[in-house]
This record gives structure tokens, C-alpha cells and sequence, in this order.
């Protein structure tokens, strides 16, 4: 019998990779065949050959809303793009597209379109990104983390299921998470976490808070690769890491308290573990401000405090960490109140759908 085929598509940034990790993960391997196409530049290339699923890469270009020179060049790599996508799905010959956002999407839902492959999309944070804006045009079907992003796509398409959370963070193990750290206080850990490559603004006002924050903490600092700094090699409490992998669900099974970026897998995979978190969003100048907006939102709801990189201070980042401490209880209530926990099983539902109703 032969195989399912499926392929994937997303990147950029880990943001639009990991819940495609998630699904993958979650697929029976002796009944699917996963193909994913992305660009061979950003990080869903290490990423996805890490699982052991086939590997395309294809130009892409930013799209950009407001008009510029480098738009002309794009559209050329866009147009290259979709013929690169288009050879590679004419060979594999996929029942379904899925697709998780970022500029290298778009010429693969577009060339799913022209060939008549169904495509279904997600969008993960509260206000659509430009990708799959225009994605959503081709799409098949739309999927939305937030209840309130469901608005920006046709409703006869769309469907608000959370975000897909990946199974292997959901199982860790605290005591193996405070043995990887080194840690072995009894203080509350908090874990930084600044996206996929770091953040070297968080990391630095972290470093600088570090002698009042480990009075009252323990902190496992997830810095990204290459920004180690020796300096603070024996800080007592502190302990910095570049990269985590198959770790990760120990640390957050040890963690009490998160800092974060504003990121929407991320954020949404610290309320599914009710983590408490201290978000500062990449500012508006260097994105899109989709993390400001996703920031507000958690905070509205009671989820996290949300504080801009221009107003943190270390003296404010230690008096935010105590208040999370001290709210606790509060905050921990307010996420049990999240109910949208089962996208990812619902995802599968969905493909395996999609797969019997194709012809």
C-alpha cells in the first residue's frame, strides 16, 4: 500500500516551523510520506532535516506592504519561486499542502493552487502576517490561533483552533530539567528565552540584573548561539545556554516563571503549561509589531505582564519578576480558563480529512 503524501511549507523563522514539527511529529510515518520545501537560507532547513523528512529549498522574496526598489528584484525571485515550487510538486505529487506562513510559503500555495492540490494554512499570531494574507487567497482552507484573527480571512474557510502545541514539551521531566541546568536550589527558576537565534538586548539587561534577580531566583538563560558571555561562567543561580533541543520539555517542566518574546508558538506553549511569563515584544521598528500586539493581548487576558524593551530597566525587570512571583496563584487561574488545548489533534483530523476526500 502506498504511502500518503504530504507536503509542508513555512519558514524564516523557528516561529513558522515548529507547529509543522508538531504535526509532523505527530504523523504515523509508515502511513505518510512528508516532503517539506522552504529556503535554504533560514533555520527550517536544520530544523526539518533533523526529522528526517526530504528537504526542498526554493527562492523567495519579502513582500513588502509599502512600495521599494528591492520589491522589483522580489517579484523576480517570487516568479522563481513558484516554478521551483511548482517542479517540486509535480514530482512529489502530494494530496495536501500545508502551509505555516513566511514569505517562502507563498509561491508554494500559489503552485499548489495552479496544480489543484488543496492547501490549508495557520496563522499564528492576532493580526495575519502579509504571507499569508496573500496565501489565504489560494488557500483551501484557513486555521487561526486567535479567535479574533478569524476576522481578517472569508469565514467560509476559516476556523480558530489554537495554537498546535508540540506533544514532546508537554512530557518533562523537572528533576532531569534542573540536572541538565545544574541547578539544585530550592529558589523558583526563571527561564529566558529570546526566540530561535537569541535576543541580545533581553540578554544583556538579564546579565545586568543578575546579582539582585538571583536573591530571589534561579535562572536558566537560553541565549541563543554565539552569545555566551564568560564573564558570567560561575555566577551563583545563573546558568546560560545556547541552544536547546530535545531538552526543552524537562526546562519548562522545571520552570516557574518565563521571559519572553512575544511570539505566538512560544507564548501559547507557556499558557498550555500555565507558565507564568514577563513578555517583552520585539519593538515595532524591528517587526511587523505583531509581538506587541500578541504581548497585549496575554496580558489583557491575565496570562503575563507586557513590558516595552525601551522601559525595561534591570531595577524593573527584578521588580516585574517579584510581582509575577507574587501573583502567581492569580495567573495560573487565569490560564486555566484557556480551553483551545487540542489544535494540534485537531489538525490531524483535519489532513486526515483532506486526504479521503481527494481524489
Amino acid at each position: 500500500m502506498s504511502k500518503k503524501k504530504i507536503v509542508f511549507t513555512g519558514g524564516g523563522t523557528a516561529g513558522h516551523v515548529t507547529p509543522n514539527i508538531a504535526i509532523i511529529r505527530k504523523l504515523d510515518r509508515d502511513e505518510w510520506d512528508i516532503h517539506y520545501i522552504g529556503s535554504g537560507k533560514h533555520i527550517e532547513k536544520e530544523l526539518i532535516e533533523n526529522l528526517n523528512v526530504p528537504f526542498y529549498a526554493i527562492s523567495t522574496g519579502k513582500l513588502r506592504r509599502e512600495f521599494n526598489i528591492e520589491n522589483v528584484k522580489d517579484m523576480f525571485r517570487v516568479v522563481k519561486g513558484i516554478l521551483g515550487a511548482l517542479r517540486i510538486l509535480r514530482k512529489i505529487k502530494p494530496k495536501l499542502v500545508f502551509s505555516k506562513g513566511g514569505f517562502v510559503s507563498v509561491p508554494v500555495v500559489m503552485a499548489a493552487k495552479i496544480l489543484g492540490i488543496p492547501c490549508y494554512i495557520h496563522e499564528s499570531d492576532l493580526t495575519p502576517g502579509l504571507a499569508n494574507k496573500i496565501a489565504s487567497k489560494f488557500a483551501t482552507k484557513v486555521f487561526t490561533t486567535f479567535d479574533e484573527t478569524a476576522k481578517y480571512f472569508p469565514s467560509k474557510k476559516t476556523i480558530a483552533i489554537g495554537s498546535p502545541i508540540r506533544e514532546e514539551i508537554l512530557n518533562g521531566s523537572k528533576v532531569k530539567g534542573l540536572q541538565f541546568a545544574g541547578l539544585y536550589g530550592k529558589k523558583p527558576v526563571i527561564t529566558v528565552m529570546g526566540g530561535s537565534t537569541g535576543a541580545k538586548a533581553v540578554n544583556e539587561i538579564v546579565r545586568e540584573s543578575l546579582n539582585d534577580l538571583t536573591k530571589n531566583f534561579q535562572v536558566i538563560h537560553i541565549c541563543g548561539k554565539g552569545q555566551l558571555d564568560e564573564k558570567y561562567k560561575n555566577q551563583i543561580d545563573y546558568v546560560q545556554i545556547e541552544y536547546v533541543h530535545d531538552e526543552l520539555g524537562d526546562i519548562l517542566a522545571a520552570t516557574d516563571f518565563m521571559l519572553t518574546r512575544g511570539g505566538s508558538n512560544a507564548i501559547f506553549e507557556f499558557l498550555t503549561l500555565r507558565i507564568p511569563m514577563l513578555i517583552i515584544p520585539l519593538a515595532g521598528g524591528a517587526s511587523r509589531g505583531d509581538q506587541i500586539l500578541n504581548a497585549k493581548h496575554f496580558e489583557k487576558k491575565g496570562f503575563a505582564i507586557n513590558v516595552s524593551q525601551k522601559d525595561l530597566t534591570p531595577k524593573k525587570l527584578v521588580e516585574l519578576m517579584l510581582k509575577l512571583k507574587e501573583n502567581q496563584v492569580t495567573y495560573k487561574e487565569n490560564m486555566k480558563a484557556y480551553t483551545k488545548k487540542n489544535a494540534l489533534n485537531v489538525l490531524i483530523k483535519e489532513i486526515d480529512h483532506a486526504y479521503k476526500t481527494v481524489r
